[in-house]
């Protein structure tokens, strides 16, 4: 078995054991304003640097290539105020087109 598929194994049992434990918490602890505060902020920071290795990662380096541009038109799009199919759609074009350059 390779290195990639029993790191894959750990982090799905790690997960499951994370899960679990959220279950068996009592009710009076996730209720704090603190556990809340974090638990709004956790799917944000993952996305963010989902969004950041998708964007910038080739390999073991960092790379600004036709992905940057179309996150960059992405950004501008939804500070415009674009609604979210549009953006995917605009960032999608000029990564293609300065991909296609």
């Amino acid at each position: 078995m390779s290195t990639l598929w029993i790191a894959t194994i750990v982090t799905s049992l790690l997960c499951f054991l994370l899960k679990f434990i959220g279950y068996s918490l009592p009710e009076s602890l996730l209720n704090k304003p603190r556990v809340q505060r974090i638990n709004l902020l956790i799917p944000i920071a993952l996305l963010s640097a989902l969004v950041a290795v998708q964007s910038f990662g080739s390999d073991n380096s960092v790379v600004i290539d036709h992905r940057f541009a179309g996150v960059a038109a992405a950004a501008v799009a939804l500070r415009l105020g674009a609604n979210f199919p549009t953006m995917m759609l605009l960032a999608a074009v000029v990564s293609a087109v300065i991909y296609r350059i």
